[in-house]
């Protein structure tokens, strides 16, 4: 009997979403405990994948079934009382179709084995065998051969998803000696030396600044879809990004397809491999709590982008763009004056990626990205330009990943500190695992760089002078955040409140225009609360409170200015 945990993986009526799995498991005692993953790496949370669970089944090596219990939501234990291996049976609901997910219809089977693989506490290699229609191909950084492929352990698995469909089309580049793999599943009319110009340019900027590439293959797995998306994840040897509707690939998407594949190539060198202490390795079972969210995500959102500019895919204004929309969702977010990037990393396992309770936490991707670009520009002023954040990652590539060691936010510290010559001490205490404002070290980094942040009043009157935003449902307004200290806010309204008229006047999807035409005088909003009808009377306060904030080039810069724009984007200055 074979020593591999040995799975068979069939896709019959497709159109019910349910995968179906048969697995052998060798059982060397007479117990043995096999778990489902609780999370899946690159999204920091409790996944709770169990419970797509149906039809599980135990049976021995006489074919006869099995009695066993759970003793939490994903653990069973199975009395094998000897026996040499028992089979599992169990089918998968897969009907979420996002980077993470696993999905199944008609026309694809795209697994993520994290969500729907068992494991046990033993170290076993894997054997899969799909049963797929002949038409299908597979795209995978695992080696299929006649759908069939071995996998030397469970972690390796659970990091390789992969796509099985009819409609995958791929082209590849290579850069120092590692290829590259493009997948696009059901996408017409690809734009071929489009893409492999702009993904080979940023690919091997990546490349040059570290020195070497972790693995000797990358496989981007794009599906586009027919709605809106936008959504990557992180693997060792691969991605997979999601991005619709499909028509808007090759045109208004085509910079967040840019900037996606390239934070999540980035991703390959930072958390894949440079891996915080708590993640090294990942414990599938349970939470890793760690604080340094911002440096393996709020790094690589941050680096991702510039790395379009450093290698010419970005033209500055573009870059700038990007920067803008980071600068925009933290001064929208009243959050920063109450929890650190610090504690907020931690809390990821809380409620890191919904809206959850106004005010309370901050962005690991934003914060952290704002705060990975003033470290950025800490570091070059104190090096004369020497070395930036690059230098800082490179050095935790090969002190930490290439060593097998995780880190500690202490030790990234200590790499500044090291790289630069100069303490990071109150940086870290104020910034980021404190709640100091941002305002002047954003506008002291915009400066070095010869930039400038312009602040405007929101365009929408609800924003700007009501410190309300809004968003349609159907002819109402529904508020969705509120300014501390905002007129809303004084006059009590709430989160969640629907709008239906200002002034007895009904909405028929034109708060703005109402609101701007009662300008400077009274405003009694009708709103909608749970049921209850209620009427709030805005007062009138002298000042804005949603701003536009937006990062532009300087028009005149100094020989300062000039040289740090110069090293940093790596483009010449006119």
């Amino acid at each position: 009997m074979s020593t591999k945990i040995q799975y068979r993986i069939s896709c019959l009526n497709a159109q019910q979403r349910y995968i179906q799995f048969s697995a052998t498991f060798p059982c060397p005692e007479d117990h043995l405990s096999i778990h489902l993953a609780s999370w899946r790496p690159g999204r920091y949370e409790l996944g709770n994948f169990a419970k797509n669970i149906k039809g599980f089944r135990v049976f021995d090596e006489q074919n006869k079934a099995v009695s066993f219990e759970k003793s939490n939501k994903d653990t069973w234990q199975i009395p094998t009382k000897g026996a040499t291996f028992i089979r599992v049976e169990y089918a998968y609901y897969a009907n979420e179709l996002n980077a993470g997910s696993t999905y199944l219809d008609e026309q694809q089977l795209y697994i993520n084995p994290v969500n729907c693989f068992l494991f046990t506490d033993n170290a076993h290699a894997y054997e899969l065998t799909l049963d797929i229609p002949a038409t299908w191909q597979i795209a995978s950084s695992l080696k299929f051969e006649n759908n069939r492929c071995e996998v030397a352990h469970f972690d390796q698995l659970a990091d390789s998803p992969f796509i099985c469909s009819e409609h995958l089309e791929k082209a590849s580049y290579e850069v120092n000696g590692s290829h590259f793999h493009v997948w696009f599943n059901n996408q017409s009319f690809i734009q071929w030396e489009k893409v492999l110009v702009d993904f080979e340019k940023f690919t091997r900027a990546q490349i040059e600044e570290f020195s070497e590439f972790p693995v000797k293959e990358f496989h981007f797995l794009i599906q586009t879809l027919p709605y809106a998306a936008y959504h990557g994840v992180e693997h060792l040897e691969s991605t997979v990004i999601t991005l619709g509707p499909h028509y808007e690939v090759f045109g208004t998407l085509y910079k967040e397809l840019l900037g996606v594949s390239s934070h999540e190539l980035y991703h390959v060198w930072n958390v894949k491999s440079i891996r915080p202490a708590e993640m090294q390795p990942y414990h599938f079972k349970e939470e890793n709590y760690a604080v340094s969210g911002f440096v393996y995500e709020g790094v690589t959102t941050y680096l991702g982008d510039l790395y379009l500019l450093r290698s010419g895919v970005f033209s500055l204004e573009q870059y700038l763009v990007e920067l803008s929309k980071q600068l925009q969702k933290h001064f929208d977010n009243p959050a920063r004056f109450n929890y650190s990037v610090g504690d907020s990393s931690f809390d990821t396992w809380l409620d890191g990626y919904v809206p959850g309770a106004p005010g309370r936490k901050v962005s690991i991707y934003t914060e952290g990205c704002l705060l990975a670009f003033v470290t950025d520009m800490k570091l070059r002023e104190a090096s004369n330009h020497k070395y930036g954040i690059q230098e800082v990652m490179k050095r935790m590539y090969f002190d930490f990943a290439v060593k097998g060691i995780g880190y500690t936010w202490q030790d990234y510290q200590q790499t500044l500190e090291n790289v630069s010559g100069i303490s990071f001490q109150d940086f870290f205490e104020q910034f980021i695992f404190g709640t100091a404002p941002y305002e002047s070290i954003l506008v002291e980094a915009c400066s070095f760089f010869g930039l400038d942040i312009k602040q405007v009043p929101s365009a929408s009157y609800a924003e700007a002078k009501l410190g309300m935003k809004t968003v349609p449902k159907g002819a109402d307004a529904q508020i969705v955040s509120i300014y501390p200290g905002s007129p809303a806010d004084i006059a009590g309204l709430s989160i969640n409140d629907e709008i239906l008229a200002v002034n007895n006047m009904r909405l028929q999807g034109n708060i703005d225009a109402w609101l701007n035409f009662y300008d400077g005088g009274m405003k009694t909003l009708l709103l909608n609360r749970n049921g209850r009808l209620l009427e709030k009377t805005l007062p009138e306060v002298n000042r804005f409170f949603y701003l536009t904030h937006t990062v532009h080039r300087l028009g005149t810069l100094n020989q300062h200015q000039r040289k740090a724009l110069k090293h940093w984007a790596n483009m010449s200055i006119d």
